[in-house]
């Protein structure tokens, strides 16, 4: 198993989570991002530059991703497309994706979109805080540990 980031948008706090795990429990974990990422000097850590386009990164972590692999974004799109390839899908803020709610969650963002895109303000998602990196890090070893079984 391996751990893939969609970098760009990933808080710096979950990579640092991420970066200890990698070491700690000796798994790869690869962040890809359309800009450069400097990450800890790791045989576990590595992180790869796509060139610039809108779904270059996603593309390139579904052309990685293997049934098993653990997938850490925010994107509901890409999420969808890991969870085709048995993959799992996990948000920085420790929300899974799965089979049960990725139709529902797709559905909201296209709702969102077209809200958006009529010139609502819809806002925004809350500040990104502790208890949702507890709940990252939470979600993570609870994963994690359920694989060791």
């Amino acid at each position: 198993m391996q751990i893939l980031v969609d970098g760009d948008a990933c808080p710096t706090v979950c990579k640092e989570i991420l970066y200890r795990l990698a070491d700690k429990r000796q798994l790869m974990v690869t962040l890809v991002a359309n800009t450069l990422l400097r990450v800890p000097g790791s045989r576990f850590i590595r992180a790869v530059q796509v060139p610039a386009g809108a779904d270059a990164a996603d593309a390139h972590i579904v052309r990685m991703v293997t049934p098993g692999d653990l997938v850490i974004t925010a994107d509901i799109p890409l999420a969808s497309l890991v969870l085709d390839q048995q993959g799992y899908a996990l948000n920085p803020r420790g929300d899974f994706f799965t089979v049960d709610n990725i139709a529902q969650q797709l559905s909201m963002r296209t709702f969102m979109e077209t809200l958006r895109s009529g010139g609502v303000d819809t806002g925004g998602p809350p500040p990104y805080g502790n208890s949702d990196r507890q709940n990252f890090a939470n979600q993570l070893d609870r994963h994690l540990a359920r694989l060791a079984r």
